[in-house]
């Protein structure tokens, strides 16, 4: 046998306009692949009212693929919500203080209890004087009553109401404090090492911190792992004890987004966490660090366009996907189609198409007898180095060592196997065999 190499594509008939390499089959999504947490720049030391500097202008440019992009957020992250891949990136394991962002890991917990059934949207909670006396953002709960969990839900996500997350916490828990042991537990089984919780509200606290990253991460929990409570996030307004407030997300207000929540404190600025899907892809941006309400809306607006105009979804193949038909040698029929072992699809710069080779590899002939599902090569896709930091981790197996003078191309493989079953032939085909048959070719 012999390794044969067939190049399946080079260059911009691989992925024009989206499409799949061989049959233009869609993706319908992939598994998240989160990027892996580093240290902070601050050794791990959280941002708190008495330490941290008031937020400033920072000059110093986003990270991304296709190269810095300005702007003037103190933190940022924006990643594909389908992949996982980062498409932007500034400070975004740094520790920040997270203001009401840290709602989302309070609604986190709150909507795994709903999902466990042990609260009910239409269960009321009673007010303790804590809740009413907690300053803050409110939705203003009556002292001694009871309210709704759908209304203290409404009233945390859509008002921001402090007060709000403390009677949840209290009627589920018992206290805000035993709360908070489940959001800190919670959150560290997501893998957010970046994250460390003090309350439910985000009130500012010794200790009490997030990343632009981790807030990426629970967005991106919220929105998949429970998708039916996620319109709370996108309510323009709610109405309570004869006070309406509106949703302060103006993304949302926009039609921009379709969730998720916004922050503010002295010590970490103007917040904003939000996604969008369109075109069939949705986008998850977290931005933190700004100095008014008008740049976090406008700051917010110009990256969520820009994720979404400087990307494009590249299908390469489908799980199943015939890529070959490989010989046999000794089988009843004289090939075996060669398929994809899983869908194989990256988000690429626009432009960015003609620079991907691709190819696969595989013993040839195969020996019968085959069976479906058999590893038979790899289907191998090279590229371009700056692109590296789009490649869901997990499937990056080879990286060259970096160059002094150009980044080094990223090799990713994926195993392709037999797409159906070949029979050995029998003893009159072996007998044939040896009185001329040839191998196949």
């Amino acid at each position: 046998m012999q390794t044969r190499r067939i190049l399946l594509a080079s260059g911009a008939a691989a992925i024009t306009g989206g499409a799949g390499l061989f049959n233009g089959v869609g993706l319908s999504g992939t598994a998240l692949a989160a990027k892996p947490h580093h240290a902070s720049r601050h050794g791990g030391k959280a941002a708190s009212p008495a330490e941290a500097p008031a937020v400033a202008a920072d000059a110093t440019p986003a990270m991304t693929p296709i190269g810095p992009v300005d702007t003037v957020a103190r933190w940022a992250c924006i990643t594909d919500f389908d992949s996982g891949q980062v498409l932007l990136e500034k400070a975004a394991d740094d520790h920040m203080a997270p203001s009401s962002l840290t709602k989302m890991m309070t609604a986190y917990v709150v909507f795994g209890m709903l999902n466990a059934g042990r609260i009910k949207l239409d269960q009321m909670l009673p007010v303790s004087e804590k809740a009413w006396r907690m300053q803050g953002s409110k939705m203003f709960v009556p002292l001694g009553e009871s309210i709704l969990v759908q209304d203290l839900i409404q009233g945390m996500l859509i008002q921001s109401g402090n007060d709000a997350c403390i009677v949840l916490a209290e009627g589920i828990s018992g206290s805000e404090e035993q709360f908070v042991a489940v959001m800190n537990d919670t959150a560290a089984k997501l893998g957010m090492s970046n994250s460390h919780f003090m309350n439910t509200t985000g009130w500012p606290a010794e200790g009490h911190y997030m990343s632009a990253r981790d807030v990426c991460t629970i967005a991106t929990h919220l929105i998949r792992d429970f998708p039916q409570y996620y319109h709370f996030f996108s309510e323009t307004s709610f109405a309570f004890n004869k006070i309406n407030q509106g949703n302060r997300n103006v993304l949302v207000d926009k039609g921009l987004a379709d969730g998720l929540k916004t922050g503010h404190t002295d010590a970490g600025g103007f917040g904003l966490c939000a996604s969008s899907k369109r075109d069939g892809r949705r986008v998850v941006m977290a931005i933190n660090g700004m100095a008014s309400t008008n740049i976090r809306a406008h700051e917010g607006e110009r990256l969520l366009g820009w994720a979404f105009a400087n990307f494009e979804l590249a299908v390469i193949a489908r799980k199943g996907q015939v890529l070959e038909q490989a010989p046999v040698w000794m089988g009843q029929d004289a090939t075996v189609p060669v398929v994809a072992s899983r869908d194989v699809t990256f988000l690429l710069p626009h432009g960015w198409q003609s620079r991907v080779h691709i190819s696969v590899d595989y013993l040839s002939p195969v020996a019968a007898p085959v069976t479906a599902g058999q590893s038979l090569g790899q289907l191998t896709i090279t590229l371009p180095g700056s692109q590296t930091a789009l490649v869901p981790p997990a499937a990056v197996v080879g990286v060259a060592a970096p160059a002094a003078t150009a980044p080094q191309p990223t090799v990713i493989t994926v195993p392709v196997e037999a797409g159906s079953s070949v029979s050995k032939l029998g003893f009159g085909g072996r007998i044939a065999a040896r009185l001329g048959m040839k191998r196949h070719s």
